[in-house]
């Protein structure tokens, strides 16, 4: 496993990779790497000739006030967890690399990401955008694979590879959780232990939902049932705010106000994002009936 920094030398390398009809494979993430990150890379293992992982912490995706600088960093963990899991070539930049003095130029769609985590955080998916579409220019992947964690990015990505007709193909792969439920995330770590006790509650919420959902004979509206979600979470002595409990059309991310809006063929996905004191967790589950 070889360790880059510089963008000029990833591409030189990916094209001629692509030359001699390597499949690239690329899983892009922030570090502090846990089983999600690894099954993506598994699986981009299975698929691809190489395999490429980016670390990096990127700072336009974080608002005013947010974790940037607290964001967990441990490179020689993450390290090592690739080199087990069989990643080729890890894309190790530091800030400078990637946005010059001079940068200027910026990644925006005005549609999917209005909603849900645009809405709270205003900013951040230009911040994602960008940085998204620097790696895949540089790293030439034939695929790329992100989690279904993060459901609206999943989707904002697929927009704007197709709308920009970017050469890659973007994979959504299942969220990993722990055994009680929860949706693995980095910020865990943050949780204390009656935080920690209370997060698998997103998780029964959704799994609520869906109960409610597959049953036909339910015909409660959508506002409801994201009171009863609401009222859920809410008992949790350590849940401190409610971003959002929402049901988003799979593929337009439009909200849905009733059952009835519901494709039978992909679904509605049930997203929500809470706040545990400073540490904010989001979670979704895509439900058909």
């Amino acid at each position: 496993m070889k360790i880059i920094k510089s963008a000029s030398a990833v591409q030189k390398l990916t094209s001629g990779l692509r030359a001699k009809n390597k499949l690239i494979g690329f899983v892009p993430t922030m570090g502090y790497l846990h089983e999600g990150h690894l099954s993506l890379i598994k699986f981009a293992r299975k698929k691809a000739d190489l395999v490429f992982v980016s670390i990096f912490v990127n700072p336009l995706q974080f608002g005013p006030g947010e974790d940037y600088k607290k964001y967990p960093r441990d490179f020689k963990r993450d390290e090592k967890l690739c080199r087990d899991a069989g990643v080729d070539y890890i894309f190790y930049p530091d800030v400078k690399e990637l946005y010059p003095v001079i940068y200027s130029t910026f990644v925006v769609e005005e549609k999917t990401t209005s909603g849900l985590e645009g809405e709270i955080r205003p900013g951040h998916f230009r911040g994602v955008m960008t940085v998204v579409l620097k790696l895949l220019n540089i790293v030439q992947p034939h695929f790329s694979i992100f989690g279904q964690k993060d459901a609206q990015q999943a989707s904002v990505i697929k927009k704007m590879v197709n709308d920009l007709n970017i050469n890659t193909k973007i994979i959504v792969a299942p969220t990993i959780r722990e055994k009680d439920g929860l949706a693995m995330s980095s910020r865990n770590v943050y949780l204390s232990n009656l935080q920690r006790k209370d997060a698998p509650y997103l998780y029964k919420a959704l799994e609520y939902a869906k109960r409610k959902i597959e049953d036909n004979k339910y015909n409660r509206d959508v506002d409801f049932l994201s009171k009863q979600m609401y009222k859920l979470i809410k008992s949790r002595p350590s849940v401190t705010k409610i971003d959002y409990i929402s049901f988003n059309d799979t593929e337009t991310l439009e909200e849905m106000k009733t059952l009835k809006q519901i494709n039978k063929k992909t679904g509605v996905l049930v997203s929500l994002a809470v706040r545990f004191g400073k540490v904010r967790l989001i979670d979704n589950m895509v439900i058909k009936r």
